[in-house]
């Protein structure tokens, strides 16, 4: 298996994983939602959808593209709620963390995006085919 197989699995393990627990346990993500937010659970649902679907997505070449946009672009649009917790010291599965947390998962989200796109979006071959 090479290392971008092996990167694809572990970011479609990620997604998968993290959008079932969604739908497992609606209520720990409910305090991480900005009070400016419409239709909180529904958006956690909907956001959990989103993570499995891209997850599934980018497991085909076909879609593979297509997903790891998605999933960029949904960690984009999650983005407001990290800093959200950052600025109220939402606690993290009830629990209270050391300001650190907060702080590290800002930078991380790019590197996930990065991470996505360099596995996922970017064309890895970089050399055309030789005639056969």
């Amino acid at each position: 298996m090479t290392f971008r197989k092996i990167s694809i699995a572990l970011i479609a393990t990620f997604f998968m994983v993290a959008g079932a627990a969604h739908f497992g346990s609606p209520a720990t993500y409910l305090p991480l939602m900005p009070d400016y937010l419409p239709w909180h659970l529904g958006l956690i649902y909907l956001s959990g959808l989103a993570e499995i679907a891209g997850g599934i997505g980018i497991c085909f070449k076909r879609t593979r593209r297509l997903a790891g946009w998605g999933l960029i672009a949904l960690l984009v649009a999650v983005f407001p709620s990290n800093i959200h917790m950052l600025m109220n010291h939402v606690p993290l599965n009830g629990k209270q963390v050391p300001e650190w947390i907060y702080w590290i998962r800002l930078p991380l989200q790019g590197v996930l995006m990065a991470w996505i796109y360099g596995s996922c979006v970017m064309q890895t071959r970089l050399l055309p085919r030789k005639n056969r």
